[in-house]
């Protein structure tokens, strides 16, 4: 119902898209820092001691979801060269 008493004012199909675009995803000044802490933690991504190799996948899957939902995306080469570079030597 939400949705639909946001769009229900809306004049064209266009304008019915864009209002919930704009909902869902955010403007390009929200997406920008949004991306750049994203990429920052990607950057910084690293293994927490005493942690599982799932628990770290999980971190970092839900790192590069949200950055390929923001259209940045990384080769699959450099995700797991990243992935094998942040294992722990245990």
């Amino acid at each position: 119902m939400d949705k639909y008493f946001r769009v229900s004012n809306c004049k064209s199909a266009k304008d019915m898209w864009d209002t919930l675009q704009i909902t869902h995803e955010g403007t390009i000044d929200v997406k920008r820092p949004r991306i750049n802490t994203l990429t920052h933690e990607y950057e910084l991504f690293r293994m927490n001691t005493n942690e599982s190799i799932q628990d770290m996948q999980k971190r970092f899957t839900h790192i590069i979801n949200h950055l390929a939902s923001l259209r940045k995306t990384f080769p699959n080469e450099d995700l797991i060269n990243k992935v094998l570079r942040c294992l722990s030597r245990e």
